[in-house]
């Protein structure tokens, strides 16, 4: 049996969480958490992590040379890297909407890079 220890970052009481695992793989017991939501992110970061990506791509004619973007759904962890790279090679231009999808369906995850702010034209 191993043990894994996380903190929970699904509320703001910041839970100290440990998840026992058997030698198969199996999630026996998670401890540790004060709310259900404690629990769930446990488990998921245990067997899958995922993470909402935030930074910026490049805009030309834009008020400012950057543009903030997200991801519209967390991504495996494993991918972030990846997906940040790609997203170094993308420049949009302006006018842009907030909420506008900038990159579809990034890296095939069925995720979707949009516009973190409206960034008008010069």
């Amino acid at each position: 049996m191993t043990v894994e220890t996380y903190l929970c970052i699904g509320c703001p009481l910041g839970c100290r969480l440990e998840v026992d695992e058997a030698a198969d793989g199996h999630v026996v017991e998670v401890r540790g958490f004060s709310c259900k939501r404690g629990k769930d992110y446990a488990l998921q970061e245990h067997t899958a992590p995922q993470r909402m990506v935030t930074t910026t791509v490049a805009i030309d004619g834009g008020l400012y040379a950057r543009l903030p973007v997200r991801t519209d759904h967390a991504v495996p962890k494993d991918q972030v890297v990846a997906l940040c790279r790609a997203l170094r090679q993308v420049t949009v231009t302006a006018p842009i909407r907030r909420g506008a999808i900038i990159v579809p369906n990034v890296l095939g995850l069925d995720v979707n890079v949009i516009a973190s702010r409206t960034m008008t034209a010069r």
